[in-house]
């Protein structure tokens, strides 16, 4: 067993359910709990997904990107190691493509409804809706003031709209969830605990009697979630949201759960966990801080931010490195610790007050 699935994990967290299931399997980790893991197109090359028993059926917990490698998963799944009972809910935790991809297709395969929180809903609508649409100026305006070259907008311009194209056509209608509401599963209370900053309404579940969290990706063990801003919303400040999560998860949540995350492997430590994370985003807020005794733009913060060099040149990478900048610069922003003004290109300098 390699070393970070032992039980003395670096960051003192526990790892206690081994290898993960290959694509197409299910294992069971819980009672009445199973693990499925699907690959993605990407660096990060697998999401977890969790399948939970019901009384007669299932209640599936996110569902992968919409491929056609997913979509063979699925079909090798529910006719062998899911093939007991048919799926009667598909409750999602975010709108990304990785969680939302196949809930549309599950469920016109089964015939079962959506559940999900509203924003998550309603943002996923409307930028499956971007799909065939041109890049808009707002956006362009948008990468531009952070600092982004030709070649980087005509590659934004070109991908504009893949978000459609990684998510079946969802249903028009779903079950919106709630933030506290508790949920019956398999003859076990689930209560949905609400978190934002990586996404704007995104859920996590809570079993007290299986002493289970599914925290989809607002809190996973050897990887930190995006944060950003985004051209919808250019002035938000989704730091101190996604740092008001982590207290709020701390105080909701005991220490003693098995953390189902989206990505990586079940653990134990989630209070470690949150605590790492808070600290983490709390030093990269200062070394920015520093950084900026001397102007500096959006793509010049990069070195202060991130271990991995961004290539300037475009990409998702990019991307999203200029929207979790753009999050911990408005972050200073808002407390008054930073100001910005734009210099005769419409480009945006920041310095620290």
């Amino acid at each position: 067993m390699a070393d970070e699935t032992s039980s003395t994990a670096r960051g003192g967290l526990n790892y206690p359910c081994g290898d993960p299931p290959a694509c197409g399997e299910a294992r069971e980790i819980a009672p009445g709990l199973k693990w499925i893991r699907m690959p993605l197109p990407a660096s990060l090359d697998h999401i977890n997904l969790w399948a939970i028993e019901d009384t007669d059926s299932y209640t599936l917990i996110d569902t992968g990107v919409c491929s056609d490698e997913t979509t063979a998963a699925w079909n090798a799944l529910v006719v062998g190691p899911l093939i007991d009972r048919p799926v009667r809910r598909v409750l999602v935790t975010h709108m990304h493509p990785d969680h939302v991809g196949m809930a549309g297709w599950l469920t016109r395969r089964f015939g079962c409804r959506l559940w999900m929180t509203r924003l998550e809903y309603l943002n996923c609508r409307m930028l499956v809706g971007d799909t065939g649409r041109v890049a808009p100026d707002e956006a362009i305006d948008f990468y531009r003031r952070a600092g982004w070259g030709d070649s980087a907008i005509d590659t934004y311009r070109q991908r504009f709209g893949n978000f459609g194209k990684m998510t079946s056509q969802l249903p028009d209608s779903y079950r919106r969830i709630e933030d506290g509401e508790v949920v019956s599963i398999g003859g076990h209370l689930w209560e949905v605990v609400i978190g934002s900053g990586h996404t704007p309404e995104h859920a996590c579940l809570y079993c007290p009697s299986l002493r289970l969290f599914i925290s989809g990706d607002q809190v996973l063990p050897r990887i930190s979630s995006n944060v950003s801003v985004h051209p919808t919303e250019p002035d938000a400040d989704p730091m101190a949201d996604w740092l008001a999560s982590i207290e709020k998860i701390r105080l909701r949540v005991p220490d003693d759960v098995l953390v189902l995350p989206a990505h990586n492997e079940p653990f134990f430590g989630l209070h470690a966990r949150l605590e790492r994370l808070a600290s983490g985003q709390l030093r990269a807020l200062d070394r920015l801080h520093a950084a900026l005794q001397t102007p500096q733009r959006v793509i010049d913060v990069f070195g202060a931010l991130f271990a991995r060099t961004i290539s300037p040149t475009g990409g998702s990478l990019l991307g999203l490195a200029t929207g979790e900048s753009i999050a911990h610069l408005n972050y200073l922003v808002h407390r008054g610790k930073a100001s910005v003004e734009a210099d005769s290109d419409g480009v945006a300098w920041y310095r620290a007050r």
